[in-house]
């Protein structure tokens, strides 16, 4: 008992009672003192009956007669750990897609290939409508001239100049009969999010709050934050399967390519 009198006796030296501080630290702990430390329920995160099934169908292919229920938990749990991780790194490459650099000090924008898009998406609506005019102004003629023998080339830009006027029309009354029905609905109204007197927290129904009905007027001050969300499209998931070496060249993503 050497190495206890030595401890001991430096215990004493700085004035220090083990019994005292023993008993003091039980007291504090006493809640945990006697306390029952279990595992929780490993719940699977596939169903385990289809599951199995699954796995024998497969294993009797390779001569294998017994799977034990140990293997299909090992599976199911690596399924999960799979899916999250998938899940994880394409959430992380939406976000990525949808950050916006336009108002960082730290990056100048270079090229904008949306208003070059826009640009020769003009063009192209200019040349369209100005061969559109020439075609117009052609058939006008036709439409008006007076020849006594007409060719038939001339009778069909007639035709097609008459039904060229009669579509006109036709757009003019639409955009007519759309105009009065928007007049007659009226301006749209924005749709609030926070109806005062309406509860919008949690899964709870809509129902009046507590108070009188006076109280319907004063607005609520409570205010409540939308919830982000993340949309992943199928480019999202492209661009995950060409960055992992298991998937970079598999069948499913040649697939999703073809789209």
């Amino acid at each position: 008992y050497r190495d206890d009198d030595d401890i001991n006796d430096v215990a004493s030296m700085a004035g220090v009672n083990l019994n005292e501080e023993s008993a003091r630290i039980m007291a504090a702990n006493s809640d945990l003192v006697g306390t029952q430390i279990q595992s929780c329920k490993d719940e699977p995160f596939l169903a385990a009956i289809p599951l199995h099934k699954r796995i024998l169908e497969m294993a009797k292919k390779l001569g294998i007669t017994d799977v034990p229920a140990e293997v299909v938990t090992f599976i199911s749990h690596a399924t999960q750990n799979r899916l999250r991780t998938v899940i994880e790194k394409v959430t992380v490459i939406t976000q990525h897609r949808m950050e916006s650099y336009k108002d960082d000090e730290w990056y100048e924008q270079a090229t904008d290939v949306r208003s070059q898009l826009k640009f020769f998406e003009q063009l192209e609506r200019l040349e369209k409508q100005r061969k559109d005019e020439q075609e117009r102004e052609i058939l006008l003629k036709a439409a008006k001239s007076r020849s006594r023998q007409e060719d038939p080339e001339q009778a069909r830009l007639k035709q097609k100049a008459k039904e060229m006027q009669q579509q006109e029309l036709a757009q003019m009354r639409q955009r007519d009969a759309n105009l009065t029905a928007l007049a007659a609905i009226g301006p749209r109204k924005k749709r609030k999010l926070d109806s005062p007197g309406l509860l919008t927290t949690g899964g709870e129904g809509l129902g009046m709050s507590g108070g009188s009905q006076a109280g319907l007027g004063t607005p609520s001050p409570r205010q409540y934050a939308r919830q982000k969300i993340t949309r992943v499209n199928l480019r999202d998931f492209i661009f995950y399967m060409e960055q992992e070496r298991e998937t970079s060249h598999s069948l499913l993503l040649y697939r999703a390519l073809l789209k």
